[in-house]
């Protein structure tokens, strides 16, 4: 038998027997040393809850033990988890620096993206700003310097002009050719010549029209009552000679030679008037000098600006149109000498294609006195010269260049231009609100001048001389004479091509567009309309020209006192 088990004795208090189950103290029994620690607790609180006040206040600083260490957990969580990183939170930690970056790579796109997009809203707002500055610019006017017309004749002019008035024994005939432009500077001479002849003038007599086969007479184009009215103080205009000179074959000149003098008329002219009472002249066409007597420029200035008014028909429609044009804001008025017969003329090519130039070049050879001067030089040659007319993709370089919008409303004058419309696209591509005449009349409007050369020509002299910007891309005789008008109305601007000195920089594809614009536009800075002398240089014409016989300010008035 073995040595029989001691049994320990553990003194539990009454209170907590009693307080106890059977099962509860059958497990005591069980696990003595178990019960022996549980033991202690109960002891622990039957004196605890023995003392009330002690009790509250133990459980008060335990729950607040515990919710400070709680507390200070949650607080330094993260720096825990740095201090000991676990594979889950190294991975958390991994894919949250990961969304840090990324957030700031997105964040950093975004911002570059917003200051690219702000730079460009900048830039777009300065080239704005600068294109409006541009525009308003190329619509403003030259300034005038206070010039005005003046048409003051001499005393002695005044004197002589009861004499030649009354005088019922000469008659003076001329036969004007051309087109209507050319007709006109042909109209003006005349009357100069009458006066210097103390001659009555025959109303002109338009030649018919070879080119176009226009018919057209004095009256169907020009008001011919305002013609005789305004010029009733200068010479005697006559529908037709008297009877008593009617049997008489008129002697006729058409010899007269350029830059012919008042002197030389009145010495090869005077006598045959004088012996027949007629005179019939031929051919006058820059016959005339351009360098006269004062009273005999303003003379011409008069006949040019005052007397030769449109017709009451051809001005209705020509306002019409002009109105139509201006009606949503400022227009420029092109006119383009584009045609067939001009590119033969002046030995240039069009620049349309090889097939076109070759065109131009075989009608040369085939009529080489069509071509007008200098028939040594080349194509490029003439170009380079400044003798060529600019086609479509030239002028709108020059009217960029010159800062129009693209918005700008343009009249276009002039024939059909050779190779059809595709010849317009460099111009229509840029500026797109692009009109002549025919689009912008009603049905039916221009039928009265069907084929009649002269009215289309009148039509777009109203339009071309009432426009807020005018450029010929050619010079030519219509081009000169809205150049007199727009001078003579208070120097409305008017573009003058510089191609000599500009044709280089077109040709020039390596110049930067910006740099092109500086160029162009200083090559210009003095031929936009600004008043100019005819006295500057020689031989030029009064009615494209009119200072300072035609115009003066005050300070010229007050120097001439």
């Amino acid at each position: 038998m073995g040595k029989p088990r001691r049994l320990s004795y553990i003194a539990v208090p009454s209170q907590i027997i009693n307080s106890l189950s059977s099962s509860s103290l059958n497990s005591l029994l069980e696990s003595p040393k178990k019960s022996s620690k549980r033991g202690k607790k109960f002891v622990l609180c039957s004196n605890l809850i023995k003392r009330p006040t002690l009790c509250f206040l133990t459980l008060i600083f335990v729950v607040g033990f515990f919710g400070l260490i709680k507390l200070y957990f949650n607080l330094n969580l993260e720096p825990l988890t740095q201090l000991f990183p676990t594979p889950c939170n190294q991975l958390d930690t991994v894919k949250s620096n990961n969304g840090i970056m990324l957030a700031q790579e997105e964040q950093l796109g975004l911002n570059k993206s917003m200051r690219r997009l702000s730079e460009d809203k900048n830039i777009k707002m300065v080239n704005e700003k600068e294109n409006e500055e541009a525009s308003s610019t190329f619509w403003k006017q030259p300034d005038s310097f206070g010039y005005k017309p003046c048409l003051t004749f001499s005393q002695e002019y005044k004197k002589t002009s009861p004499d030649i008035l009354k005088d019922r024994t000469k008659y003076l005939m001329v036969v004007v050719s051309g087109g209507m432009n050319q007709q006109r500077n042909q109209i003006v001479d005349a009357v100069v010549i009458a006066r210097i002849l103390g001659a009555a003038l025959v109303v002109p007599v338009l030649q018919v029209n070879i080119i176009w086969g226009d018919e057209s007479e004095f009256s169907d184009i020009f008001d011919l009552e305002h013609f005789k009215k305004t010029l009733a103080d200068d010479v005697r205009i006559v529908s037709s000679l008297p009877s008593t000179h009617l049997r008489t074959k008129p002697p006729e000149e058409s010899q007269t030679p350029f830059d012919a003098s008042p002197r030389w008329i009145r010495q090869h002219y005077h006598g045959k008037l004088r012996r027949y009472g007629v005179l019939l002249l031929r051919g006058l066409d820059s016959r005339l000098s351009k360098d006269l007597p004062s009273d005999l420029q303003k003379l011409r200035c008069k006949v040019a600006f005052h007397a030769l008014k449109f017709a009451p028909h051809i001005l209705h429609i020509g306002n019409k149109i002009a109105e139509r044009m201006s009606h949503k804001g400022p227009y420029i008025a092109l006119h383009l000498r584009m045609e067939k017969d001009v590119w033969i003329r002046t030995g240039c090519s069009p620049g349309l294609s090889t097939e076109y130039d070759d065109m131009i070049e075989n009608e040369r050879k085939q009529r080489p006195k069509l071509l007008t001067a200098k028939s040594n030089m080349t194509s490029h040659d003439r170009k380079l010269a400044g003798l060529c007319p600019l086609n479509a993709l030239e002028v709108a370089r020059l009217l960029k260049a010159l800062g129009a919008p693209e918005s700008a409303r343009i009249y276009w004058a002039g024939g059909d231009p050779f190779g059809g419309k595709d010849a317009l696209l460099p111009l229509t591509a840029e500026f797109p609100h692009f009109y002549n005449k025919e689009d912008l009349a009603r049905p039916g409007e221009l039928a009265p001048f069907a084929n009649r050369a002269s009215f289309m020509a009148a039509i777009d002299f109203i339009v071309c001389e009432k426009s807020d910007v005018f450029l010929a891309s050619h010079g030519g005789n219509m081009g000169h004479a809205i150049q007199g008008f727009r001078a003579y109305a208070g120097h409305k601007k008017l573009i003058t091509p510089n191609k000599r000195h500009m044709l280089p920089y077109f040709l020039n594809t390596s110049l930067p567009e910006t740099e092109f614009n500086k160029i162009v536009k200083e090559l210009h800075r003095d031929s936009l309309g600004q008043p100019e002398f005819r006295t500057s240089k020689p031989d030029r014409d009064v009615t494209k020209y009119p200072v300072p016989e035609c115009m003066c300010n005050t300070s010229d008035i007050h120097s001439s006192a």
